[in-house]
């Protein structure tokens, strides 16, 4: 094998399983056929086109079964992810609790969504709890304060009401419940969910102040806009409107942590443009499906 079709071969594992065992042989004679003699490395512009290739056809593959259910799965999905990340710092002092947070998240992740109810809804309690200062289910001691690498991080819910937890518990809750009611089918998300669990964990998962701009602050605030532009580049390629779904419910929870802060504290012009941005994108994300449809129909 030469290095021309190595280079090749990696480039199309943009590309879903599926697609490769279907047309990838046929695709990677094409390239092979087409590419100038001696040539050890595929033209950049060809390398872009097939990442990009892959990436869109992985997104068309997604788009499938009902556009509100996929979408509110994903939404609560997210959300139980941030419950997880949040108490991952404080593995230490409530290990039981971040157990429920870890089972509630994969019961979500595999469409197990009767399972994840009970699951959520204790934790929501226990949640609760803290933020009030109250040893409700167990003997906590309060304040709940972080483990050794994350030092510097605030006590558990300290930088904050008990609103926005409570928010963003109900939003899971509700989002649960309402997929177990209709009864839709949902598939199991990708395995890959896994791996995002320490990176939301070393985010700032708790939307603590901006202003200083750590790196975990600006690790969330990149990771959220460049997730917030791949669902209005999705909705523009499917015309639906599952990622715009989950981009709603949490532009939600995170306008309601601002709200509970300009309550508690006086709230920068970095925290207002930040939301300012999500809300924005959030918005592009639900407009395009129907400038897509409409550019169909025309």
């Amino acid at each position: 094998m030469s290095r021309l079709e190595r280079r090749y071969r990696l480039l199309l594992r943009a590309y879903p399983d599926g697609y490769r065992a279907d047309y990838g042989d046929e695709l990677l004679d094409v390239l092979l056929t087409t590419a100038e003699p001696d040539r050890a490395l595929p033209p950049l512009r060809e390398a872009a086109a097939l990442v990009k290739g892959g990436i869109r056809t992985r997104i068309l593959q997604s788009a499938h079964g009902p556009a509100w259910a996929d979408g509110l799965h994903l939404a609560v999905t997210v959300l139980s992810l941030l419950n997880l990340a949040v108490l991952i710092p404080y593995a230490g002092s409530v290990p039981l609790w971040v157990g429920v947070a870890a089972a509630a998240f994969l019961a979500t992740l595999l469409g197990r969504v009767r399972l994840a109810i009970p699951l959520a809804a204790l934790l929501s309690v226990k949640t609760l709890a803290i933020t009030l200062a109250k040893p409700w289910l167990d003997e906590t001691l309060l304040p709940v304060f972080p483990d050794r690498p994350w030092q510097s991080t605030p006590a558990l819910y300290a930088s904050g009401g008990p609103i926005a937890p409570a928010v963003a518990n109900g939003l899971l809750i509700l989002g649960l419940v309402a997929l177990a009611i209709r009864g839709e089918t949902l598939h199991r998300r990708s395995w890959w969910w896994l791996a995002a669990v320490p990176v939301a964990a070393g985010a700032d998962p708790a939307w603590r102040d901006i202003v200083e701009a750590t790196p975990s602050a600006m690790l969330r605030v990149g990771l959220e806009t460049a997730l917030l532009l791949a669902a209005c580049y999705a909705g523009h390629v499917t015309a639906d409107h599952r990622w715009s779904i989950a981009a709603a419910v949490y532009t939600l929870h995170s306008t309601v942590v601002l709200a509970e802060s300009f309550t508690l504290v006086i709230v920068a012009r970095q925290d207002s443009a930040h939301w300012a941005l999500v809300l924005l994108l959030t918005l592009v994300a639900a407009v395009l499906p129907f400038r897509t449809r409409r550019n169909v129909l025309l």
